[in-house]
């Protein structure tokens, strides 16, 4: 088993391929094309997807939950590295180390 990449706020998150995803009234529900399973986001969960899908540092969701929800930056902390740890550990994102990152793509 590969090990997974430490999240840190210069990582680079970004939603991968061969997913489909619909909307149901705010949430989110993903099929993995790859291992054919589905997965639901709550509306916190949908706000950070679909924002990753265009490549963002986890610096900028952090930022882009702070300004739209009312929450503790501690437990925004804990939460958006929960989420994006799940995401990661089901092939559902990329994670890339933000100096690896070419520019002009």
């Amino acid at each position: 088993m590969s090990t997974l990449p430490a999240l840190t706020g210069n990582c680079v998150v970004k939603a991968a391929p061969d997913q489909v995803c619909s909307d149901l009234g705010g949430e989110t529900v993903i099929l993995n094309l790859k291992s054919g399973t589905y997965y639901g986001l709550n509306p916190t969960g949908t706000f950070v997807w679909n924002l990753i899908q265009e490549p963002k540092t986890v610096e900028e969701l952090r930022t882009a939950i702070l300004s739209e929800y009312e929450v503790d930056a501690a437990v925004c902390d804990r939460d958006l590295k929960s989420l994006l740890q799940k995401l990661m550990e089901q092939s559902m994102i990329e994670v890339i180390d933000a100096k690896n990152v070419k520019t002009g793509r």
